[in-house]
Order: structure tokens, then C-alpha cells, then sequence
């Protein structure tokens, strides 16, 4: 019975975290399965099917996230606005640790890739807890 009341008293802790790594894991397959569409049928070139599959994993992040996740309703608009700027922060982030890792430090793209991941998705939650979604 501890162990029960450890696991519940831990998501409720951590709940939001959790929820936006669901979400955030759901959008990213998105964004892989719209960029091999689109350039599996040659519809557009890989570098401007990049764009629009990220555009759709951000879309659609900042709608999960605002409705299921933080629950937060009033100024879509300028909600909107503020995680759509901290997600390319966040792609900026990730390119520069990319850069870094991989060209300067030598280390495995893979690996890197995911520390990158790991550490953008922790600085775009914490970012849109305390700006996009905030209570008042």
C-alpha cells in the first residue's frame, strides 16, 4: 500500500511534467511522421518539410499542452505567441549544443542528440510553466 501512495503522491507531484513528456513524445512522433510523408512523396524538399513538421509538432504541443495539460484558457493569442518563440529558443538551444558537442568536444551525434533533447525539453518546460501557461 506505501508503494501505491509513493507512485500517486509522486504524479501528482510531477504531474504536468509527466503529462507535457506525453505530450511532447506525441508531438515529436508527429513532426517524424509528417516530415516522412512529405518527403517520402516528394511533395516538398526535406529542408522545407523540416519546417512545416516542426510547425506542426509546435501547434500542436501548445494546444495539447494548453488544454489538457495546464489547463490554462484566457489569451490564447499571446500564450500562443510566447511558446511558439520559447520553442524556437528551444531549437536554437539545440542547435548550438549540437554544434558544440559534435564539431568542438567530438563526441557521437546520437548521444548528443539526445542530450540535447533531454536538456531542451527541460528548459521549454520550466520556460512555458512559468510564462505561457502561468496562473495568475
Amino acid at each position: 500500500m506505501q508503494v501505491q501512495q509513493l507512485i500517486k503522491t509522486l504524479f501528482f507531484r510531477f504531474r504536468t511534467l509527466i503529462l507535457y513528456g506525453l505530450i511532447g513524445g506525441f508531438c515529436a512522433a508527429l513532426d517524424f511522421g509528417v516530415y516522412t510523408l512529405l518527403c517520402h512523396f516528394d511533395i516538398l524538399p526535406y529542408l522545407w518539410a523540416n519546417v512545416i513538421s516542426i510547425h506542426c509538432g509546435i501547434i500542436c504541443s501548445f494546444f495539447l499542452n494548453r488544454g489538457v495539460n495546464f489547463k490554462v484558457k484566457d489569451k490564447p493569442w499571446l500564450r500562443f505567441l510566447s511558446f511558439y518563440t520559447i520553442g524556437l529558443i528551444g531549437l536554437g538551444i539545440s542547435e548550438l549544443m549540437l554544434y558544440l558537442m559534435v564539431e568542438v568536444a567530438e563526441w557521437n551525434e546520437i548521444v548528443c542528440k539526445l542530450i540535447s533533447i533531454v536538456a531542451v525539453a527541460l528548459v521549454q518546460y520550466l520556460s512555458n510553466k512559468c510564462i505561457t501557461f502561468k496562473n495568475k
